[in-house]
């Protein structure tokens, strides 16, 4: 044998070690791939609007205080009477999962010559569903001395998103 070939052969030997080495140091993990699948949230009225009732606007301005219950607290320079309703709304979605409630801060009720604002506030902000969900929002109206009298209407959004 030559030198050259005894050369290449121990070369071809070293190369095959090598490799042979690489092969017994690789090891294989394996993971799982997972997936969590909710319901769409839903949010629908239940058709009961937030109702201040009739109010009677006084020499100086005024509030009145619809509670997410529908109870109605009004300062004593307005006259309240008829009945009030907080707005209702049912949420559905996969049982056990939480779901967080926003609604706009205002809403903007327009009357035949001027508009009066109200802030609101829902009578939950976050809602673990089991199956017979709902909220209410309620909301403080503020009346200007000798508020223009007139139907005022306004519409408000309300927001349900998983956590």
């Amino acid at each position: 044998m030559t030198k050259f070939m005894k050369a290449a052969m121990a070369s071809s030997v070293l190369v095959a070690s090598v490799m042979g080495a690489h092969a017994a140091n690789a090891a294989t993990a394996s993971a799982d791939a997972k997936a969590n699948i909710l319901q769409q949230v839903t949010v629908t009225s239940d058709g009961s609007d937030l109702d201040f009732g009739t109010i009677v606007s006084g020499a100086s301005a005024g509030t009145v205080a619809v509670n997410a219950a529908g109870a109605v607290n009004c300062t004593a320079s307005v006259l309240c009477s008829g009945t009030t309703t907080a707005a209702g709304f049912n949420v559905s979605g996969t049982s056990g999962a939480t779901v967080d409630v926003s609604t706009d801060a205002t809403v903007t009720l327009t009357g035949p010559s001027d508009t009066m604002s109200a802030s609101l506030t829902p009578s939950a902000t976050s809602i673990v569903l089991d199956g017979t969900d709902a909220f209410s929002v309620g909301g403080t109206l503020s009346v200007a001395a000798n508020q223009a009298d007139g139907a005022y209407v306004g519409s408000f959004n309300v927001t349900v998103s998983y956590q």
